[in-house]
């Protein structure tokens, strides 16, 4: 063999070992450990740009604290879909809002009950599945479930004009609870990581030491008009088409967008709980709400929007 040979063979075993840390760095991301719906936050894509607001749009912001269900508000109910009955038990959700959110409420019981966590004196309910720690060797259904570090609530305007008061009791809802075997043609919920918030995906982010794993729900703003709910919980709502105005036939109401920061350490796996059939996958993450913001707070929310506003409620010192 001559030495040209040699040397080019000395720079091929330095290529592949290049290849193969590469490699590595993927699976420590993005492999078993973190399991099959995981990925590096390089492969995100762009979040994209907000539509340009024209002349009377609503640019304004309102954002109010309901804490971060730090004192354990959960259950398997889901008053919007299944009112009175329990669900499985590994499928938990966290509540804010509302108190009075037992595995026997309904709609209509839960309308006369005031008691919240949220400083301005919203009464509504907002629920979403629990996400765990993955403990190998155990039960997937039985890891700690984390609480948020932040949770913010804000509701925003509409690009193209003024926006409607919500109406009370309308119930609204954002991704699908079954996107795994439906298609997925309704999920929705997004997750980042605090240090990358330009970028969104749809899958568990693999996020860098010490940033956080961010989790997105933003709720459809566009209504009917008629309708407080509908047989399938979504057909009386829809999403803003491209350009941010309501498709034909539907108003414009305040847009929910709820972002939650979780502490993940890094390596370590999470998920989120899930029906059975849906792997527990994040394309099958789910948010509802069930609107019993008092009459004179959601008039201040439209004001704040309406007149580009950027309004917020802070929580009082204890």
């Amino acid at each position: 063999m001559s030495m040209g040979s040699r040397g080019r063979l000395v720079v091929l075993g330095i290529d592949a070992v290049l290849v193969a840390a590469v490699a590595l760095t993927a699976v420590a991301l993005r492999g078993p450990d973190l399991g099959p719906y995981s990925t590096s936050m390089d492969d995100a894509a762009r979040v994209p740009a907000e539509p340009v607001a024209v002349k009377g749009a609503s640019t304004g912001s309102y954002s109010w604290d309901c804490g971060r269900n730090e004192n354990g508000h959960r259950n398997t109910a889901n008053i919007v879909v299944t009112p009175k009955k329990p669900g499985p038990a590994h499928h938990l959700h966290d509540y804010i809002g509302n108190l009075g959110v037992r595995d026997d409420t309904t709609v209509g019981s839960l309308a006369g009950q005031t008691k919240t966590t949220c400083t301005n004196g919203d009464a509504s309910t907002y629920f979403w599945p629990v996400l765990r720690f993955v403990t190998e060797g155990q039960d997937q259904h039985d890891g700690p479930v984390q609480v948020p570090t932040s949770l913010t609530m804000t509701y925003y305007g509409n690009p193209r004009g003024p926006v409607l008061a919500m109406p009370r009791l309308l119930r609204a809802q954002v991704g699908d609870a079954y996107a795994m075997t439906d298609g997925g043609a309704h999920t929705r919920a997004w997750w980042s990581c605090s240090n990358t918030l330009d970028r969104q995906t749809m899958k568990y982010p693999a996020c860098e030491d010490g940033a956080e794993v961010v989790r997105i729900f933003d709720f459809p703003s566009c209504w009917d008009g008629r309708q407080l709910d509908s047989p399938d919980h979504r057909r009386h709502m829809a999403f803003p088409a491209e350009g941010g105005g309501c498709p034909m036939g539907t108003f414009a109401i305040p847009r929910l967008k709820m972002t939650m920061s979780y502490a993940i350490p890094s390596g370590t796996r999470y998920q989120i709980d899930a029906f059975d059939g849906q792997d527990n996958n994040p394309a099958t993450d789910h948010g509802f709400l069930v609107n019993l913001m008092p009459e004179a707070v959601m008039k201040q929310v439209v004001s704040c929007l309406n007149t580009g506003k950027r309004c917020v409620t802070e929580r009082a010192a204890s």
